[in-house]
């Protein structure tokens, strides 16, 4: 179930690189440089809080499996 995720993950990683490159390629008035310190600051914060955000989603998985046969 873990490796599931973790290629969910790989998959959503590689459209928001996609959606990255579109966004620092394009000219709409929106700098590159804003860009990329919103990035730096949503990596910092993964970064930051990344074992709560596991924990947070090993839970909810959970929860979500044990609770399936209840629906």
């Amino acid at each position: 179930m873990v490796k599931k995720i973790a290629e969910k993950v790989k998959l959503a990683g590689y459209g928001l690189r996609r959606r990255a490159e579109r966004i620092l390629s394009s000219q709409d008035g929106v700098g590159t440089v804003e860009v990329v310190l919103l990035i730096l600051v949503a990596v910092g914060l993964v970064l930051i809080f990344k074992d709560r955000i596991t924990e947070l989603v090993t839970s909810i998985f959970n929860r979500i499996t044990s609770q399936a046969g209840k629906v």
